[in-house]
């Protein structure tokens, strides 16, 4: 015979997690390490074990653990230089329908479609998680010769348009914490990585927009351009790929880079009225 499972009520979290203690069917270490998550506020910054154990009322030592545990696992970030921690990218791979919620995929999506189709190559919408990005939304244009990416690929931030693009949209200090630890994977190639993503972050300035020209891939060319989320929560990307004799670079400056960009500013602005296609 199964048993029945004992009802489950939500904890109000306003509360302390103490009044939880006497049900035995709850994990109080997983419900701290998930209070940890929710103590990060669209409005913040960075905070640190201090400041979270302050919000949450989870003693430093805990905490500590926690963010410790949750940045080996991807959920947070930590920055040595500055001793602090953000949410990463992580938190959004638990499930992509924290994206489709915002509205963000629903109103991308034909806008995506519609410059594949121009531009006969494929057109993606990814987020960082630690080195790689992480395609959310992918349409390919209607040539039978396209990447073969879908959402869930994973590609590399270095080399990439996509990836370039959400290095360059971060402050200072987190895009060189990152490419400290691109260094040490690159080994002999790092000359070359950090070449590369130093003419993309002046490309962005100067363009709005990055490049990859067979970098990642030999005779794949690409464009991106990066979208900081108003509620502050992300910054994602989107990009532009396809065979290089198909998005030549001429081709790409000329037309697709600048499209890309107004694509980029027509989804920011549907999402800051609510307008979702």
């Amino acid at each position: 015979m199964a048993m029945r499972q004992k009802p489950v009520t939500m904890v109000d979290f306003s509360t302390s997690l103490q009044d939880a203690k006497e049900d035995r069917s709850f994990v109080m270490a997983l419900a701290r390490g998930l209070e940890i998550l929710r103590a990060f506020k669209p409005q913040d910054g960075m905070l640190s074990n201090q400041e979270i154990s302050s919000r949450t009322g989870i003693p430093k030592p805990t905490v500590s653990r926690l963010t410790y545990t949750l940045t080996k696992l991807g959920y947070l970030q930590y920055s040595d230089r500055m001793e602090r921690y953000q949410l990463g990218t992580g938190v959004l791979a638990l499930g992509y329908s924290s994206l489709a919620s915002m509205g963000l995929r629903q109103t991308a999506r034909p806008l995506m479609q519609e410059l594949a189709d121009f531009s006969g190559a494929s057109v993606s919408l990814g987020s960082r998680d630690r080195l790689s990005v992480v395609y959310l939304e992918h349409c390919q244009g209607g040539h039978a010769l396209t990447l073969r990416l879908q959402v869930g690929s994973r590609v590399p931030v270095a080399t990439t348009g996509i990836g370039r693009a959400l290095l360059a949209a971060l402050p200072q200090d987190e895009r060189d914490y990152l490419m400290d630890h691109l260094r040490r994977r690159a080994g002999k190639e790092w000359s070359t990585v950090r070449a590369g993503v130093e003419r993309a972050v002046a490309q962005y300035q100067e363009l709005g927009y990055c490049t990859s020209t067979g970098e990642w891939e030999e005779e794949v060319n690409a464009v991106g351009v990066p979208l900081a989320l108003d509620d502050g929560s992300d910054i994602v990307a989107f990009n532009c790929g396809g065979p290089s004799f198909r998005l030549p670079t001429d081709r790409i400056h000329e037309e697709i880079g600048p499209r890309l960009v107004e694509l980029v500013a027509t989804v920011r602005s549907r999402l800051s009225t609510g307008e979702v296609a």
